[in-house]
């Protein structure tokens, strides 16, 4: 982007874990029709997908990108084919750490984690939708083996923009984390993929509510900048543990909130998804 076009605000507000149950499907549909929300990502193997996809179909303007699931999740391979990846249920690894061990050092697993990503792709593709951007689940495709998977056969599935989830906090590891997100946005935009410039919502996960909202939008960076969040019309049975703390209908309600509205139309913010942004 030139000089002149970094002075813009230009601003995608996604919603997560699109597909993943039917009251995260109401809360983005809802918050696209009457809110702020103009993204979503899809989870093409989450209980839900199919309710997703027809939802979607239905709101042409909502930009939905792929929710790559490689842990914490389901897998849409059969267990067979990925006996090193999921358990027998299809579902991976709950723990990151052992994942992405195992992820980076055994060629056996990297080679069925490929399939898998290829899998999703193509399951995705077959929804007939445009591919608006990519991210991960859990922000795995921060791991250098995930991340390289995604941008290749990203690529060959006509993938434009990938999230980048830098959002500044203190501390050594967030300064480690900026210099892998400085070194992604260089190596995506070497490969004509492009990425947002700044990135909200991750310090404030499951519970970017009102309040948090509009001290984001007060303070958002010039550029393209993408705020993450996680709408649901309420809780459900099947929910992961690990975000049972998570305010849903809050962030529901800030993206639908009159205030936060105006404080888009008054604060020179321009609304969009990936695919429409000029990049």
């Amino acid at each position: 982007m030139g000089t002149g076009e970094r002075r813009l605000k230009r601003l995608v507000v996604t919603g997560d874990d699109f597909g993943l149950s039917r009251p995260v499907n109401e809360a983005i549909e809802a918050a696209h029709r009457d809110g702020i929300l103009t993204a979503t990502c899809l989870m093409v193997a989450a209980p839900e997908a199919a309710d997703a996809i027809q939802r979607a179909k239905a709101l042409p303007g909502l930009g939905v990108g792929l929710h790559v699931v490689v842990a914490r999740g389901r897998a849409i391979l059969p267990p067979a084919q990925i006996p090193d990846l999921v358990d027998a249920d299809g579902n991976f690894d709950d723990n990151l750490v052992r994942a992405g061990f195992r992820y980076f050092f055994l060629p056996r697993v990297r080679k069925q984690l490929a399939a898998e990503i290829r899998a999703q792709f193509d399951a995705f593709a077959r929804t007939g939708l445009a591919l608006d951007h990519v991210n991960a689940h859990n922000h795995m495709h921060v791991h250098p083996t995930v991340f390289g998977l995604i941008l290749r056969i990203g690529r060959e599935h006509g993938m434009r923009a990938i999230r980048i989830p830098y959002e500044h906090a203190p501390g050594l590891a967030n300064t480690l984390f900026r210099l892998w997100a400085d070194w992604a946005k260089r190596r995506l935009r070497s490969k004509g993929v492009q990425c947002n410039d700044a990135f909200y919502g991750l310090n404030d996960t499951g519970r970017l509510d009102r309040t948090r909202m509009l001290g984001l939008l007060a303070r958002l960076s010039d550029g393209v900048s993408e705020i993450m969040c996680h709408p649901a019309t309420e809780a459900w049975g099947e929910v992961d543990p690990k975000a049972a703390h998570y305010g849903f209908a809050d962030e529901l309600a800030a993206l639908l909130d009159p205030e936060v509205r105006r404080a888009v139309a008054t604060g020179g913010i321009q609304l969009s998804n990936f695919r429409s942004l000029i990049w």
